[in-house]
């Protein structure tokens, strides 16, 4: 037992997972491909490869949450597993850095050269001599149809009181589990389960909206091709958040934290806040600005 406290902890257990993981994740990339070429069993292929990837996780991750509890970590693994979950918001960071980039490319570079509005550039009236350099854009020739832009004090603005709000309890919820205080803890992460769903569901309707009454696709030009890439793979990452969230309840419900040792809700507090702080700048630059 000595050993295993002061010696880095390796995880036979969870060797094999790995490939179990590469499998579903090449399963996937092979049918969706199969699938944007027309091959009729692209859909099988992705579907199997889904059913394997969430094997895995609950695999791997049931596994990592055993070791854990039965005491097998140490200070050292805390740092390992700690460096990692940086390592990854920060990779998450750089991606959406990549669709921000591409928004604030198009509008202050390419709509003013295709407008015509650069020094000595002439590119409007050698491909599209009628095009407008106006923000939103729905493409030269408007090709992406007529449409209206999604307002920012809607639906956008609710979420983003719910997701400031939710920022809050899952803080509060922190406070609570250093503090001991068992009920405020599982109380405010219920919240912020609820609320987290709950800005995923106004999401939906905002797309239902936008589809249905707006004309907005991911079609509409530049202006629909980038509001959706960005608001939609933030959805996706709420969505992630919140079932992480939703598993990190059930885990304080059955006693697994205590205030010395629980970095697995750390981590899912860390990537909330990230989550918060990206749909600031969603708010502010696609909605608002």
């Amino acid at each position: 037992m000595s050993a295993v406290k002061t010696n880095y902890y390796v995880p036979h257990h969870t060797a094999w997972w790995p490939i179990v993981g590469s499998a579903g994740l090449t399963g996937l990339l092979v049918g969706a491909s199969m699938i944007l070429n027309g091959a009729s069993t692209g859909s099988y292929i992705l579907v199997a490869g889904l059913l394997i990837t969430l094997l895995m996780m609950f695999g791997w991750f049931g596994t990592v949450i055993r070791e854990s509890i039965s005491g097998l970590y140490n200070a050292r693994v805390d740092t390992s597993f700690r460096w990692s979950m940086i390592w990854f918001i920060f990779s998450e960071v750089m991606f959406f850095a990549a669709f921000f980039t591409a928004l604030f490319y198009a509008r202050a570079y390419s709509l003013p050269w295709l407008g015509g509005m650069g020094k000595g550039v002439v590119t409007n009236e050698l491909l599209w001599p009628a095009f407008e350099a106006m923000w939103p854009s729905n493409g030269p020739a408007n090709i992406g149809g007529a449409f209206k832009v999604m307002g920012a004090w809607g639906i956008p603005a609710i979420n983003t009181a719910i997701l400031l709000s939710s920022g809050v309890t899952v803080t509060w919820a922190h406070h609570a589990l250093k503090a001991d205080h068992r009920r405020q803890l599982i109380l405010g992460l219920a919240l912020t389960v609820i609320l987290g769903f709950t800005f995923v569901a106004l999401q939906a309707d905002e797309y239902i909206h936008a589809y249905s009454e707006l004309n907005l696709k991911m079609t509409t030009g530049i202006y629909g091709s980038t509001f959706f890439m960005l608001t939609g793979f933030h959805g996706f990452h709420v969505t992630m958040g919140a079932v992480m969230l939703t598993v990190i309840l059930l885990r304080c419900i059955k006693g697994h934290f205590s205030p010395d040792s629980h970095f697995a809700f750390e981590a899912v507090a860390w990537y909330w806040h990230f989550v918060d702080v990206v749909w600031l700048f969603l708010f502010i630059f696609v909605y608002w600005f």
